[in-house]
């Protein structure tokens, strides 16, 4: 039986051993390599004879975060499972995380033979969760089902929408524009549209108009 062949992404090189040291626990996977960020995993995907099949992701790495790096993976490759192993395990990474596109959502503290039975069930279909993200996971859920407050109307793109949201979190231009995958220059295209729909001169007056008429 062919090994299975995990990618690690990793800033931290202590925890990237401990990762590796706990997949290679069992012969049936093979730790094709190790990137310390978003970027770097791109650039060595890029030149790999054969890609992975799995990419073991952090979320909080500088360059490019594991967010943005599981959405450019799943863009490119999407025959390659990515599963997030991180110690944040907070409604909004987890949110972020599954809209990415990540296939399954682990705590880097989880044991040896859960990390190897969520390599299986990922490559078999499944999503596999920490037994604390998923109940974390249900609770966005319901929360996305409960009737929502009526908002006022605007003329805002469905992209429009998704950069003020990354404007929301503090992000600048040229790391909207990576997380996006779109150029600085086109950023501040879609910014001058919005602040003619909004009427506002300003990033953070921006930011404060599509929170009060409920668009983020």
């Amino acid at each position: 039986m062919r090994p299975i062949h995990v990618h690690i992404t990793e800033d931290q090189p202590r925890l990237a051993k401990m990762l590796r040291e706990n997949l290679e626990l069992s012969p049936g996977f093979v730790v094709s390599g190790w990137a310390e960020n978003g970027e770097q995993l791109l650039a060595q995907l890029e030149i790999m004879s054969a890609q992975p099949d799995i990419v073991l992701m952090d979320i909080k790495m500088p360059v490019m975060d594991g967010i943005a790096a599981t959405r450019n993976v799943k863009n490119r490759y999407p025959q390659i499972k990515v599963v997030m192993a991180t110690v944040f395990d907070d409604e909004a990474n987890i949110f972020d995380a599954i809209l990415a596109g990540a296939d399954g959502y682990l705590l880097k503290d989880s044991p040896p033979d859960v990390i190897h039975q969520a390599m299986l069930e990922v490559l078999e279909g499944g999503a596999p969760m920490s037994p604390a993200i998923a109940r974390k996971a249900l609770v966005l859920l319901r929360k996305s089902q409960a009737p929502t407050p009526a908002t006022e109307d605007h003329d805002l793109s469905p992209r429009e929408i998704e950069l003020l949201e990354q404007l929301s979190k503090g992000l600048r231009y040229d790391q909207v524009a990576a997380n996006l995958n779109i150029s600085t220059g086109t950023v501040r295209k879609h910014i001058e549209h919005i602040y003619r729909k909004l009427q506002v001169h300003n990033k953070t007056a921006a930011v404060e108009a599509a929170k009060r008429k409920g668009v983020i």
